[in-house]
């Protein structure tokens, strides 16, 4: 009996929703957006030509110096304008220039990763910019190993004897 109930409500909701919709057509004068006709952007000149797509770190140890650079040119024939410079994560910190690069130019964009994490490396760094390649993808990799654990305390030689009581 339950079920039956279940299915006819089930029923009863679908067949509402259904007749709920509107019953417009492509020809009735409102504005569906099929109509909208596309306006073609201009194609930029400037073309971002990259030394490396990866810089490989290898094994590092905690705390070493965590800094690359990307090295590129400006193949185009325009301006390059970097947009925007954006790591994969708040331990990936990429510098991008600010200033536009000319025709026939280059440019570094410096990466520098938290070496104080202590395991594998794969971050990326996006960079957009009027560049004809749009958006260009860089990425690190490596291993950060853990620093050797010092003593804190100096170990004390062992003594050769009982200590002597001094009885006064």
């Amino acid at each position: 009996m339950k079920k039956l109930i279940l299915t006819l409500g089930f029923v009863a909701g679908l067949t509402a929703f259904t007749f709920a919709q509107d019953g417009h057509s492509a020809n009735d004068g409102h504005n569906h957006g099929a109509a909208q006709t596309a306006v073609a952007q201009p194609t930029s000149l400037a073309d971002i030509k990259m030394d490396k797509l990866t810089h490989d770190y290898g094994n590092i140890k905690q705390g070493d110096n965590g800094e690359c650079e990307f090295k590129f040119t400006n193949n185009g024939k325009e301006p390059l304008v970097i947009t925007n410079c954006m790591g994969s994560c708040g331990c990936t910190v990429p510098q991008c220039p600010k200033d536009p690069i000319l025709p026939g130019k280059s440019g570094v964009i410096k990466v520098k990763y938290d070496t104080q994490r202590v395991g594998g490396i794969y971050k990326t760094v996006t960079v957009n910019s009027n560049a004809k390649s749009g958006v260009i993808t860089l990425s690190i990799k490596g291993n950060v190993e853990a620093k050797p654990v010092e003593e804190a305390f100096p170990q004390n030689k062992t003594s050769q004897g009982a200590p002597v009581e001094k009885k006064g």
